[in-house]
């Protein structure tokens, strides 16, 4: 998507840093001014780092059940097994009982997550040797299945909240750079889909303007339809990205970030136009958003927001459609990420510069 491939890895860097909040950068924090060739490096050095952190701390432990023969009563007593051991004339016990371990989930799924990163060659020696470092501290920590994970049942409590983030990293690595190949083995894609990157653009854009913008209201709110019975069944749900509100609450934009390979879509005589979808999607969340702040004076606008890309066409156009305006702007990420800020403040300054 851009030339530069070590400035736009090292500005995915900041992007996770804004959409992973607790994503601390201390003084003596190098990764943003590392150059890193490839996704999968950066990934190996945010990782070592946090779990650096977590090893500090300590690895979250949790009660798992467990079953064993002993010589003596642990636990409760499992009728079959200890009839079983008294058959074969094995004087043991077989016991249930809760032991305090490492062995979790949690556990489990940082350790495969960085064995998946020393299996790949393209993860340099330095960022092997130091998550091997640390790998010596999870030898009781069992490998899993990465396909089989049920990420949504995760559950962070006051416990584990400080593996929220690395998690994250997990999953986006998991999930985005994850291939299967033919003989069931795994390998890493050489960088994460359109679709995974898309999920972090619009977290990153929303997670700036909450950070560096709090004289306004960003959220990624639900927009009610405007029904004139109340009738809404099987209605889709309207989940923006991101909208902006003033302090006052009279003057809103809504953005819809787009992660695409190409910007533009090409009709049936090749020539190149907006995604209709996209489009028909923000005029009906302005329309519908229009009609729910009421007859009081107020202002709602719209905005597709592109990552931009190596096409020669980037569109940059501003629309006034039956009483509102929506543009449709392009954020390049193959600049330094100043000047990425300076983008994200400009539209803000364009939208509510006299209006806060």
């Amino acid at each position: 998507m851009t030339k530069d491939k070590s400035i736009f890895i090292k500005n995915v860097y900041y992007m996770l840093s804004y959409a992973f909040t607790t994503l601390q950068q201390s003084d003596d924090d190098k990764i943003a001014t590392e150059k890193f060739e490839n996704m999968h490096n950066l990934f190996a050095a945010i990782l070592s780092k946090g779990i650096g952190r977590q090893l500090k701390q300590g690895l979250y432990r949790e009660y798992m059940n467990r079953k064993e023969d002993l010589p003596v009563m642990r636990g409760k007593i499992d009728m079959p097994g200890t009839i079983k051991n008294k058959i074969e004339k094995k004087q043991r016990l077989t016991c249930e009982f809760d032991e305090l371990s490492e062995n979790n989930l949690l556990n489990q799924i940082l350790k495969t997550t960085v064995m998946l990163l020393l299996r790949h060659t393209e993860v340099d020696a330095d960022y092997k040797n130091d998550l091997k470092k640390e790998m010596l501290f999870f030898s009781n920590v069992d490998e899993i299945e990465p396909v089989g994970i049920k990420w949504s049942s995760i559950r962070f409590q006051r416990n584990n909240q400080t593996y929220r983030v690395l998690l994250g990293i997990c999953q986006l690595v998991i999930e985005g750079m994850l291939l299967t190949t033919d003989d069931g083995e795994y390998k890493l894609a050489s960088f994460v889909d359109d679709q995974r990157m898309n999920r972090l653009y619009e977290k990153f854009i929303l997670e700036y303007y909450i950070k560096e913008h709090p004289e306004l209201k960003a959220s990624a709110s639900q927009i009610p339809w405007a029904l004139d019975d109340g009738a809404g069944t099987l209605l889709p749900v309207m989940q923006t990205d991101i909208m902006l509100e003033n302090q006052s609450g009279d003057t809103v934009l809504i953005i819809d970030a787009k992660y695409y390979t190409h910007t533009l879509a090409e009709n049936r005589f090749n020539a190149r136009m907006l995604h209709s979808a996209n489009l028909y999607q923000i005029f009906t969340y302005v329309k519908n958003k229009d009609a729910d702040m009421g007859d009081d004076e107020h202002s709602v606008s719209g905005m597709l927001l592109y990552a931009k890309t190596e096409e020669e066409l980037q569109p940059d156009y501003i629309y006034q459609m039956s009483g509102n305006k929506i543009s449709v702007r392009t954020l390049d990420l193959n600049k330094e990420f100043p000047e990425i800020a300076k983008q994200l403040d400009d539209i803000a300054t364009e939208h509510f510069g006299g209006v806060l």
